[in-house]
Parts: C-alpha cells; sequence; structure tokens
C-alpha cells in the first residue's frame, strides 16, 4: 500500500458558513458535493465539511462539544516568507481568529489561525520543503 493522505473530515457547525469561509480563501468546492457534505479538491487531497454532530454520531462518539488542544492542525506551505502574513490577514479577513501572527523562527516563518469552527491551520514558509513541476509537496 502507497502510504498517502487522500482526505481529512472536518466537523463543522454550520456547512454553508464554513463553505462560504473556504470558497473566499479560493479553494475550489467540488461539484459532487451537497448540502451537508461538501469538498475541496487541494490538489490531491480533499478536504471534506460536514455537520459537526454527523460526523461525531458516525465516528461513534457520544459527545459532540471537545475541549482544549485536539492535537491536530492542517498546514499551508506557503512559497514565499512574505505569503505567511498575506495568508493570514486573509484568513482573519474572512472570519478566522488569529492564534499567531507570523513569526520568524529558527526554520523561517510561520503563524496559526483558527475557521470560524476552531480548526487549526498552520501557515508557513521554509526554504527546506521542495514542490514538483505540478505543485505537490516533495517529501
Amino acid at each position: 500500500m502507497r502510504p498517502r493522505l487522500n482526505l481529512i473530515v472536518l466537523g463543522v457547525r454550520d456547512v454553508a458558513r464554513s463553505a462560504a469561509f473556504f470558497e473566499a480563501l479560493g479553494w475550489p468546492k467540488a461539484a459532487t458535493s451537497h448540502d451537508s457534505f461538501v469538498k475541496f479538491d487541494l490538489g490531491g487531497v480533499v478536504l471534506a465539511i460536514q455537520p459537526r454532530d454527523a460526523f461525531a454520531r458516525d465516528a461513534c462518539y457520544a459527545e459532540v462539544q471537545g475541549s482544549g488542544f485536539a492535537g491536530i492542525a492542517l498546514a499551508y506551505i506557503a512559497r514565499h516568507p512574505d505569503d505567511v502574513p498575506r495568508v493570514l490577514d486573509k484568513a482573519v479577513a474572512l472570519g478566522a481568529e488569529l492564534v499567531k501572527p507570523a513569526t520568524t523562527n529558527a526554520w523561517g516563518v510561520a503563524g496559526y489561525f483558527r475557521d470560524p469552527d476552531g480548526h487549526l491551520f498552520e501557515v508557513l514558509y521554509e526554504d527546506g520543503w521542495q514542490f514538483d513541476a505540478d505543485d505537490n509537496l516533495v517529501v
């Protein structure tokens, strides 16, 4: 089996609001989406959003609302260090919460935002990340 990540599913409070947020970020919504399961093509990986309570029931969780740090962040790797604050600013303008502003660190520039449903996203730039001709991350 080839190791890969195909689908990231996020449970959200309001699917329509979240879909509008991601579309405003410029992410293409898949034509096969519907009101309770919206998919975004992220170049070989799909981000799907669905109602949080339905997702919890499907995963056999009795409690829908969690608390504290979930231990997961989705990451966007920028092509240039100046893109990090630009992407963070755009997300905040669309309703995200800035968790950590673009900050220079030992390996590049990084910052975090939480989307309108509290999911953590990192926006980062590092010289070490490489992309192929099709803009796929090469690890």
